[in-house]
């Protein structure tokens, strides 16, 4: 226990209570985020659930548009395994 002896009892430090762990969440919350934080996250959920239902369905997009994310991985997975030619990098321990 990370508390003081004091004679037969054991005195907890503040915020090593349960009910004050979960008073600290909450306010970890409140201080995270702000109300206009909030609020614009609330709105922004309402609206993913609530907007497919009311609007039409859409054509599907073209098929280079499809293959587009697809290249942008092939290109970043080719440059990651491209060895770099640097020749003047002058290292230095500290």
């Amino acid at each position: 226990m990370n508390g003081v002896r004091h004679g037969s009892f054991v005195e907890v430090p503040r915020g090593h209570r349960k009910g004050e762990e979960r008073a600290n969440k909450r306010s970890y919350i409140a201080d995270y985020f702000s109300i206009e934080s909030l609020l614009v996250l609330f709105c922004l959920t309402a609206s993913l659930l609530v907007l497919p239902l009311i609007l039409p369905p859409l054509p599907p997009p073209p098929l280079l548009l499809l293959l587009l994310p697809i290249g942008i991985l092939a290109v970043l997975m080719i440059l990651a395994v491209m060895p770099a030619h640097i020749t003047n990098v002058v290292v230095s321990s500290v």
